[in-house]
């Protein structure tokens, strides 16, 4: 198996010459290469029975390196654990228009902004309707921005809650299916989205080059929204999840997933990469696609997130201000208190699981005790 690390060690340095990067795209590009590496300094594991020793090469811990994600997505997992209602919750998917792409890439925080605040409001505003819920829901969005093939497709997955608080704090439940029609969500949504964007255009806050530069012209970027306004834009709602213990763990594949992950890469030799990829208009077969690797590399680059952009964001009574009182009154009225599925656990225990039992395994002299290693921090000069 090959990974994007080598990927990028092999030929980034004849994509670099052939090939403009934003000082944000080297920044995570640097942060790939040298990951796991002497570049990053490393820490040494001893045992305490037999005195063996093991070096370990630190991570780089970029929110896009493939090789960073594992750890990171179990401490979200398992934060989320005495935050999740014992309800059932739906998965819902915004989607931006093809029309849109070269806007959004040009105007990524602008954009990506939009998408969060537009399907906040059209969600709190729907489920405040009582002809679909008269309740106030809790849901968590997190943003991606590829596709299979690693295309740029900017999308928010949403996962909420199916029920709420309503206006006497009483718990209000849904049915088995989704409350409100995908028509209504979509057209709201666009509706929401349109109008932030006529917003920040009229305010100059949107930047056209290139191929969009003809939308500088306001009769250009009216004909866009005649446009935009007269398609569907696609949505969809997956059904429920088999119970609430299921939904962290599922959507911990969302809020920590980077544009391709190791294991899908097949090949990278003659300067090509081959990887895997689900077709999901030919019945989700899984197929195996072939890019130059100057190609992978440029696809891979597109999805470096702004700096310090926050991509997961909680809602209603998942917002953070609601921890202690909303949230905690809908736990208690939903039974899901002192339950122990919901457990967090502790950081040894936490290492145990995501290393499957060989957190502390010494690979001399075969203990397993617990706090088995002392653990011990070396740099070096490059360390950042």
């Amino acid at each position: 198996m090959r990974t994007v690390q080598q990927v990028f060690a092999e030929y980034g340095d004849s994509y670099r010459v052939t090939h403009g990067m934003s000082s944000r795209q080297q920044k995570v590009f640097d942060h790939i290469l040298k990951c796991r590496t002497e570049e990053y300094g490393f820490h040494a594991d001893v045992c305490s029975e037999c005195g063996y020793e093991r070096i370990m090469y630190n991570s780089c811990k970029d929110r896009h390196c493939p090789q960073c994600q594992t750890f990171k997505k179990e401490e979200w997992i398992n934060g989320r654990k005495a935050q999740i209602i014992g309800t059932k919750y739906f998965h819902v998917v915004y989607t931006l228009p093809k029309e849109l792409d070269v806007i959004a890439m040009q105007n990524q925080s602008e954009i990506y902004n939009m998408m969060f605040k537009a399907s906040a409001e059209t969600l709190t505003e729907l489920c405040a309707d009582k002809k679909y819920l008269g309740a106030y829901p809790g849901f968590i969005s997190v943003l991606h921005t590829w596709g299979q093939t690693l295309e740029y497709h900017p999308h928010l997955h949403i996962i909420i809650t199916g029920g709420g608080l309503d206006g006497c704090n009483r718990w209000r439940s849904t049915g088995e299916d989704f409350f409100i029609p995908v028509k209504v969500l979509s057209a709201l949504f666009r509706g929401k989205f349109m109008h932030y964007l006529t917003e920040a255009y009229s305010a100059g806050k949107l930047e056209f080059y290139g191929s969009s530069e003809l939308y500088k012209e306001p009769g250009c970027f009216h004909d866009l929204k005649e446009k935009l306004y007269s398609i569907n834009w696609y949505s969809y709602v997956k059904r429920p999840f088999n119970g609430p213990s299921s939904v962290i763990e599922y959507l911990g594949r969302y809020t920590h997933r980077v544009a391709i992950s190791n294991n899908r890469i097949v090949n990278a030799n003659s300067g090509t990469v081959s990887f895997r990829w689900k077709d999901y208009r030919d019945e989700s077969k899984m197929k195996v696609m072939t890019l130059k690797a100057h190609e992978f590399i440029r696809r891979f680059l597109l999805h470096v997130l702004p700096a310090g952009f926050v991509k997961i964001r909680y809602y209603g009574v998942h917002a953070n201000r609601n921890f202690k009182t909303k949230l905690k009154l809908c736990r208690k009225l939903t039974g899901t208190l002192n339950n122990p599925i919901y457990r967090k656990l502790t950081k040894i225990e936490l290492l145990i699981k995501v290393t499957k039992g060989k957190a502390f395994l010494c690979p001399s002299c075969n203990n397993n005790a617990l706090g088995l290693f002392s653990w011990s921090l070396f740099k070096n000069a490059n360390t950042t």
